[in-house]
């Protein structure tokens, strides 16, 4: 990997610890609005209803505002629980600004950032939405190791469109064959960056099979055999 000199992250699910997050913001969000639902059961089904979403969003197939609200309206029909479209609203705003407040990272991320800034200029490519994601690495503390971060609505497209992974080249004066991108996703992340002509490495943490000879870890900080 000598010839690497740009290391582009992903940040939810690979460096912000989206799920631990994501549920103390819904708590929070469910004790405010005296929302009597069972919340344990609630998350159990919106983590893999907000996973299709975003895959939806990706494939442009729902706006930014049918996700908000078409993961929250999915979630409650699952536990069969009936609540009014203002209520839908309130609560998925209030997530929004509840989410960036909690920074739980992966294990490893600062170890691994520290240890990579000092020979590498690192940056974030994101689909998340400006407002949260922005919030979510200063509030963490991750801004000090970041030249430049890259977002779907900035460049326009999202993960894994080759078209965001050229605009990322362009806004830090990178080149694809120096360049190596880092993420938990393998369609947007990894297979998105590998078509643009980037290194990858797949953070792999649930160990699943890997059919092609990627590297992958299970941990951040096995990125430093690497790197």
């Amino acid at each position: 990997m000598k010839h690497i000199k740009h290391i582009f992250f992903d940040l939810d699910h690979t460096l912000w610890d989206f799920e631990a997050n994501s549920d103390i913001a819904f708590e929070t969000v469910f004790k405010k609005h005296h929302v009597k639902a069972d919340l344990q059961k609630f998350l159990n089904y919106y983590r893999g209803i907000n996973e299709r979403y975003w895959k939806l969003y990706r494939e442009e197939k729902v706006t930014k505002e049918e996700l908000r609200l078409g993961r929250l309206k999915d979630t409650f029909v699952k536990i069969k629980e009936n609540f009014d479209i203002q209520l839908l609203e309130n609560l998925s705003v209030d997530y929004i600004n509840v989410l960036p407040q909690h920074n739980k990272l992966f294990e490893g991320t600062h170890e691994i950032l520290a240890h990579l800034y000092v020979n590498y200029k690192l940056h974030i490519i994101t689909n998340g939405f400006n407002e949260v994601q922005y919030k979510k690495i200063e509030n963490s503390g991750l801004t000090k190791y970041f030249d430049k971060i890259i977002t779907s609505e900035d460049a326009g497209v999202k993960k894994p469109n080759r078209i965001i992974f050229d605009y990322a080249l362009d806004v830090t004066k990178a080149v694809s064959k120096e360049s190596i991108m880092i993420g938990d996703n393998w369609e947007a992340d990894i297979m998105g960056a590998k078509d643009a002509g980037f290194e990858v490495i797949f953070c792999n943490f649930n160990a699943q099979p890997v059919s092609e000879n990627i590297i992958s870890v299970t941990k951040l900080i096995e990125i430093k055999r690497y790197l």
